[in-house]
């Protein structure tokens, strides 16, 4: 059982639904990566989506686009990600998923890759432009070595595709809650329920919501029928406002997480599903 896993029942016996994280490595530098992390997990986050960064993230908002640039200029590469993961991993043993686009895996090697990531202790990998028709190989080494291989679904996605994908996936399924690229909204659609519904009869995976969330009333909205809230570019774009002040960085984080943590609370309905 991977630490996502583990994390997942943990937090299903306490009530509550997972609190999952994402930014990008790398920005505002490697060095800091690390403390944002703890400073995460020390706030509430209870599963953390490290961003690989890359030239063409195609599924991700301006936000994200620009963290992505940022994270390249300073020179990070996936190599040096693992490396990050292998210094996190001296202070905690929080979930750590690594989020990217298929070249710079394929690139680096996919059985090298599984194999390096596993030991450095990355728990599971999210390839946003591989789909499950294409992933037999990745999905093969990632199995062999013990890494969930997580994959997204949308508000247009089939039921053939949702079956698809609950065959393929493990961890977790990542449901996409618009049809676009990431980026905080002010307003989302919470007409999910019959998706979800729909997802958790062909698997018994959790389910996480993202792409959009950027406040605790979203959170709490989401909690009602998924079992993580997913946020990302609400938290890189408190990373780019203060990437050169780390105190204020790491205090904005904090302050920012507790906040959504305090939402991520499973409602009645939740608990009787």
């Amino acid at each position: 059982m991977t630490r996502i896993e583990s994390k997942f029942n943990e937090l299903r016996k306490k009530g509550k639904a997972a609190l999952v994280t994402y930014i990008t490595a790398g920005d505002p530098s490697l060095e800091l990566t690390p403390d944002i992390v703890l400073k995460l997990e020390e706030s509430g986050a209870d599963i953390i989506e490290l961003g690989v960064p890359f030239s063409d993230p195609m599924a991700d908002g301006p936000t994200i686009q620009l963290a992505s640039e940022r994270s390249l200029r300073n020179g990070t590469t996936l190599r040096g990600v693992i490396e990050s993961v292998k210094k996190i991993r001296i202070h905690s043993e929080i979930p750590i998923l690594l989020f990217g686009y298929y070249n710079p895996f394929l690139s680096y090697g996919l059985q090298k890759f599984s194999e390096d990531a596993h030991e450095a202790g990355v728990d599971g990998i999210l390839v946003v432009d591989l789909p499950p028709e294409e992933a037999e190989e990745f999905k093969t080494h990632a199995d062999r070595v013990g890494l969930n291989l997580v994959f997204l679904l949308a508000p247009t996605s089939t039921s053939e595709r949702i079956r698809l994908v609950a065959e393929h996936a493990s961890g977790f399924v990542y449901l996409v809650s618009v049809t676009g690229v990431t980026g905080a909204r002010p307003d989302m659609d919470y007409s999910l329920d019959s998706l979800v519904n729909e997802i958790k009869k062909s698997t018994k995976l959790p389910v996480g919501i993202g792409f959009g969330v950027s406040t605790a009333e979203q959170a709490s909205r989401i909690t009602k029928v998924a079992d993580a809230v997913i946020v990302g570019s609400a938290l890189v774009r408190i990373i780019e406002k203060n990437g050169n002040d780390k105190k204020e960085l790491l205090d904005e984080i904090s302050a920012f997480i507790k906040v959504l943590g305090g939402a991520c609370k499973k409602t009645e309905r939740y608990n009787q599903q």
